[in-house]
């Protein structure tokens, strides 16, 4: 996948620098998996001993999952080479995830789904190792490439009046797809929806995005109105959202913008109020006022359908209409396909921005892209940058699988061109954070010995000589956590807040102190505690990966730990300042921008689209 465009989930991926004072655990040239996961060759299973015979899934009790058939996909022993190994130092240190799934959302699901996942990218790739791709499947290749746009020439069909479009490798953010159509026919309703893949054993795929076009309105209205919702076997429809909304109070906000715009039913006398004339003219005549809507039969429309950081928004000519929040387990990157349905003349669609695959045979500086072998005692204040190159700073992205087994294919490519992903056992939905962010302590203490941790978002830009200065400077190796600290936070009691957490999930009113996701570090003994008491299986699983942070913090410091909270406000968590440390919601343009600006002049200066 292309590295400008932030891999293949670029909403998930997480990034980390081991700034190192020691070697390897792990020396290079060492099998890992031989010396990690089959340490008893006679039976490699053996340690499945300590796992229950089954895991039920809390969220469904009738869901009862062989532990030992899940455990045995992922973690079997598999023909792959030292360098394939080396994506996977991690992989096996989180075997025991699946006994700590309580507290997370959907996180047996997504570990059973990572197992036939894997099963599937193992196999593609030893046919490609043993060249039947080349040989049995020549046009496999192509059509396994992920397009960064698609239109109706390449890749839309009518199934029973019903308009599709692929998407073979998902959506991410600032994907965007774009309808040119004129809703006609009798009734003049139509539907555009975002569908993923359908689960094993079931006959219907999960629906990511109802957008549902009502002219003549339905049982609840009978004005024209605009129906948003989700669709599982599972769970069957989800809330709807409706724009004009009855209750206009509940207006919640996505991306910063409105779930319904309000001028969406409104009539034009309350649009445009300074036309007292128009008004009038409207009042003598008698005739029914005209209320807004951007769609109306006979007439063309352009809308587009625009992924955001929170949600999708829908514009329609060039006014932003309405906004949709993603929901748990139906997130963009599980896009599979667009299906367009109804009373409409579909004239066009278009599909930009999307992950994309890349050639590395055609990028000219490959060698400079991949990531440096790690290199015992660096002297790493003085290295700024070029610590990265010199291995005394590494840089690793934790990835988790996909549903998909092209994306899982362009992914484990990318791995091996690179050499900076580390693959996780599980699906990567967004709930699972946490379990990333334990994988980083793991890999910054067990597969290498590093004195400070951080971890930062793929949409943040990194200043990585000021974090190392700025740790030089405040001398504190130990009980650490350096970032924006936040020490009077709570937690969010509202069923519609993308943060939402419930009395169960987190009784006390308050939070402990912790800080911002976009970038934060730890020493090397608090990252140490936090592996060690999950091989216990003593640490609190919860859903913000960096107020959960917080919270194992705050029990370690109970336990006797001189703990040091240093705050760094150049860590900005809602865009770019000049002087940042840490520049969060940065795209690729505004990262290759900044680091431009540093290379030119050595300076911290945000760029044009910094927030």
């Amino acid at each position: 996948m292309k590295k400008s465009y932030g891999g293949i989930v670029a909403a998930s991926l997480f990034m980390l620098l081991v700034l190192r004072y020691a070697i390897l655990n792990y020396p290079p040239g060492d099998s890992f998996l031989t010396n990690a996961l089959y340490t008893n060759t006679s039976n490699p299973l053996e340690w499945l001993n300590t796992v229950p015979p089954a895991v039920q899934n809390p969220e469904n009790a009738s869901q009862v999952i062989s532990a030992e058939i899940i455990v045995f996909s992922l973690f079997a022993q598999r023909n792959v080479s030292n360098e394939e190994q080396q994506t996977m130092q991690t992989w096996n240190l989180l075997k025991h995830l699946i006994n700590q799934a309580q507290g997370l959302p959907h996180a047996v699901d997504a570990i059973k789904e990572a197992g036939g996942a894997w099963n599937s990218l193992m196999a593609s790739v030893e046919e490609q190792r043993l060249g039947y791709t080349n040989e049995s499947s020549p046009g496999k290749a192509k059509e396994k490439q992920c397009p960064y746009f698609l239109n109706k020439m390449n890749g839309t069909g009518v199934d029973n009046n019903v308009h599709k479009l692929r998407v073979p490798c998902g959506l991410t953010q600032g994907s965007s797809i774009t309808v040119i159509g004129v809703p006609n026919g009798l009734v003049g309703n139509f539907r555009i929806e975002l569908t993923g893949e359908p689960l094993p054993g079931e006959p219907d795929p999960p629906v990511i995005l109802h957008y549902n076009v009502r002219l003549n309105g339905d049982k609840l209205t009978e004005d024209p109105v605009i129906v948003q919702n989700t669709w599982t076997v599972a769970h069957d429809w989800g809330e709807e959202e409706r724009c004009p909304s009855p209750t206009p109070e509940k207006n919640n906000k996505v991306d910063e913008l409105d779930q319904c715009n309000k001028i969406v039913g409104k009539t034009e006398e309350q649009r445009i109020r300074s036309n007292v004339s128009r008004q009038s003219s409207t009042a003598q005549d008698g005739s029914k006022s005209r209320r807004y809507f951007p769609f109306k039969q006979g007439y063309p429309f352009v809308a587009t359908l625009r992924v955001g950081s929170e949600g999708i928004q829908m514009t329609v000519d060039g006014k932003h209409l309405t906004s949709f929040a993603f929901r748990e387990t139906l997130e963009p990157w599980l896009v599979s396909e667009l299906r367009i349905s109804g009373d409409l003349k579909l004239i066009s669609v278009l599909a930009s921005g999307l992950p994309s695959s890349e050639d590395s045979e055609h990028i000219i500086n490959l060698e400079e892209l991949k990531s440096a072998p790690l290199s015992p005692h660096r002297d790493w204040i003085s290295l700024l940058y070029a610590a990265v190159r010199s291995g005394a700073v590494s840089v690793r992205f934790f990835v988790g699988l996909h549903k998909n087994q092209i994306v899982n294919e362009e992914l484990w490519k990318e791995a091996q061109t690179y050499g900076d992903i580390q693959l996780m056992p599980f699906v990567d939905y967004y709930g699972l954070i946490t379990w990333k962010t334990l994988a980083i302590c793991i890999f910054g203490t067990e597969v290498v010995s590093a004195k400070f941790v951080m971890k930062t978002d793929d949409d943040a830009f990194v200043r990585v000589d000021e974090v190392l200065a700025s740790l030089n400077r405040i001398k504190v190796t130990r009980g650490l956590l350096y970032g924006l600290i936040n020490s009077d936070s709570r937690p969010h009691r509202n069923p519609d807040s993308k943060w939402y957490i419930s009395p169960e999930e987190w009784p006390e009113q308050t939070y402990p102190p912790w800080a911002h996701g976009p970038g934060y570090v730890v020493s090397n003994d608090i990252a140490k505690a936090v592996s060690a008491r999950y091989k216990k299986g003593s640490l609190k699983m919860f859903k913000l990966e960096d107020v959960a942070m917080g919270i194992w913090i705050a029990d370690m410091k109970k336990e006797g730990l001189n703990v040091q909270y240093v705050k760094e406000e150049k860590v900005y968590n809602e865009g770019c300042k000049d002087g940042y440390v840490v520049a969060h919601y940065q795209g690729p343009r505004e990262m290759l921008c900044l680091w431009q600006k540093i290379q030119e002049g050595q300076v911290a200066k945000c760029c044009g689209g910094d927030r």
